[in-house]
């Protein structure tokens, strides 16, 4: 199982919408009876789905460039059943984002009507006023990270949507993979140029029939929401009670610290910085591990009722892994003197640096506090391993991070490749480990799991660095960090490392000279992506992730039970999520766009 092959390749080839409506109907028809014959009570991986479509096209003698098409309607021809099964006020309805001309055209609808044409953006609008009537919630399809955060809210169990290939792929790819079931129709162009689609589709999936078989697929839905759930202030205040009780940041009305008692203030910026942001992936593998150990039954039907009853200490642990975490990104802000984080500013652009590195110091002692307590619940043996793991997790990541700050502050800005990727594996691959390493604990001897958890977490973890490397080149929204940020903020990544190993002594000599300079602007920029490009770090890099991914697969496939084999063939899939295009590609469009613009200036 190696989820997101076809998210790998020639993307763009995969991804032809079929002709006719006739050709459509008659694929769709097939994928109806292929999709009647899977075990519906696993999720679909995109690897099972990309193979029945390959299948199918076949069978059809019809051209590969339909995979991705194909993909879409399989897997909601997969979930119809358990669509239908949800109330339609329980539903997500996700629309294109290409609607803003409503405004100019709509006096225009009913002549185009009479000339049986209509407008997309128009016909789309009465879909998304169709769905409200029924009672569905309304989202603008933006990608996975707002259609999961509606999600986790706890007031959707289904999601229909309309959009290109492309923003499917990247707004349902985790969701499917997650079991929350899901149907699309997919917009006549793959590119989100047009807005033209099959309405009768879009009109029989949103008016589907409350109904559908007692077949449940397993989920981690339950999971991932208690794992988000413990981040609430309401729940972060029960299971961990503030001790000096004092106000919390939202309650002293814009006053800052000025409205804080002194010795609370840390604890209230602790808490407050808790419940900011993040995806709580790492509480997330905790509690899931714990459960594929003990019957999986967080994944079934009934999960969320079964969580309820989960013991505190259970939660309090998998909390620890996230106060870990966040106190790692306090100090890492601190260090690299970062301006955003979950789009708001650092806590030492907000309270100054040295009240922000007590902040992170605090937020250390309490991960280490909510576990050591436990030992009269959990047993003495469970709470030491867990905290030795933790404790070896946080120092591995000082090294690491120590190691990447020696090299920032150094003149000599040499590094090879096999450097590069020894820091990763020191300050990724540890919180990947202590995370899955306290689940396995916590549910009884894990002395097996010991090493290859340990292997597994390394490449995990090297490879989640390294697209993180790349992703830098696309910018960061939630953070506000500008493309290339790596690079000026002096931080040793294996771009670096690859493009020192393969460009000539005179590209070498140029840019490391560049990032001598203090000026980070677009013509800097430009040349280090310039030289990035000819010694082809970005397809390099691309492959390393391929290859670190499966050798995590590989290591996946020994473990047992069952249960936790797939929910580690999920975390891979999920946290080494792609770009919706190449990076490669990404930034070579980009490199054309920026050169063509100095040339015109």
């Amino acid at each position: 199982m190696q989820g997101g092959r076809f998210r790998r390749g020639k993307r763009g080839a995969l991804k032809i919408v079929p002709e006719g409506k006739e050709s459509r109907a008659r694929i769709r028809a097939r994928c109806r009876k292929v999709a009647a014959e899977f075990d519906k009570s696993q999720p679909l991986s995109t690897e099972e789905m990309e193979v029945a479509a390959r299948q199918l096209l076949a069978e059809m003698e019809l051209g590969e460039g339909y995979v991705g098409w194909t993909m879409v309607v399989l897997a909601s021809e997969f979930w119809r059943d358990q669509v239908a099964a949800v109330p339609p006020r329980r539903r997500l309805f996700l629309v294109p984002q290409r609607m803003e001309h409503l405004d100019s055209c709509a006096g225009e609808c009913d002549r185009l009507r009479l000339d049986g044409k209509r407008c997309g953006a128009c016909c789309m609008a009465e879909f998304q006023s169709k769905a409200e009537v029924l009672g569905y919630q309304v989202l603008v399809t933006e990608g996975s990270p707002l259609v999961l955060q509606t999600i986790l809210s706890g007031s959707v169990d289904a999601i229909v949507g309309v959009s290109c290939l492309n923003v499917l792929e990247k707004a349902i790819d985790k969701i499917l993979l997650a079991g929350i079931p899901c149907m699309a129709v997919p917009l006549l162009s793959n590119d989100c140029n047009g807005m033209s689609v099959d309405e009768d589709w879009v009109e029989e999936m949103i008016r589907l029939s409350q109904g559908g078989s007692g077949v449940r697929t397993r989920t981690y839905l339950h999971l991932m929401r208690a794992a988000d759930r413990l981040f609430s202030p309401e729940e972060l205040e029960r299971i961990a009670p503030r001790l000096r009780q004092g106000p919390s940041l939202s309650q002293v009305n814009g006053q800052g610290l000025g409205g804080l008692e002194p010795i609370a203030a840390t604890e209230a910026i602790a808490y407050d910085f808790l419940t900011k942001g993040g995806k709580h992936s790492r509480p997330f593998i905790t509690l899931a591990a714990y459960d594929a150990l003990t019957g999986a039954k967080g994944t079934q039907a009934d999960g969320a009722r079964h969580l309820r009853s989960l013991p505190d200490a259970i939660r309090r642990t998998a909390l620890s892994i996230e106060t870990f975490h966040k106190a790692s990104l306090v100090h890492d802000d601190v260090e690299d003197d970062d301006a955003f984080r979950y789009g708001d500013p650092t806590l030492h652009r907000k309270f100054g640096t040295a009240t922000a590195i007590n902040v992170g110091d605090y937020l250390i002692g309490l991960g280490y506090r909510l576990v050591s307590r436990e030992a009269a619940t959990l047993g003495p043996d469970v709470v030491s391993d867990i905290l030795d793991c933790l404790a070896d997790a946080h120092m591995k990541l000082s090294e690491g991070q120590g190691a990447e700050l020696v090299w920032r502050d150094a003149r000599d800005k040499s590094l090879k490749p096999s450097d590069a990727l020894a820091i990763y594996a020191l300050k990724t691959a540890p919180a990947f480990e202590a995370a899955l390493y306290s689940g396995l604990r916590l549910a009884g001897p894990a002395e097996q799991y010991l090493e290859p958890v340990k292997q597994l977490a390394k490449n995990l973890g090297v490879a989640f660095q390294i697209l993180n490397d790349l992703k830098d080149w696309h910018g960061d929204e939630n953070n506000k960090r500008a493309s290339g940020g790596d690079v000026f903020g002096g931080r040793p990544t294996v771009l670096w490392a690859l493009a020192l190993e393969s460009l000539s002594d005179e590209d070498r000599a140029d840019m490391v000279s560049l990032i001598d300079c203090d000026v980070a602007d677009r013509e800097t920029l430009l040349r280090v992506r310039q030289l990035y490009m000819s010694a082809g770090v970005f397809e390099t890099a691309g492959q390393l992730v391929d290859d670190y991914q499966k050798r995590a697969e590989d290591i996946a496939k020994g473990f047992q039970p069952g249960d936790l084999r797939r929910l580690l063939y999920y975390l891979i899939d999920t946290v080494l999520e792609r770009p919706a295009e190449p990076v490669s590609a990404i930034v070579s469009t980009s490199l054309q766009t920026e050169l063509s613009v100095a040339a015109k200036s």
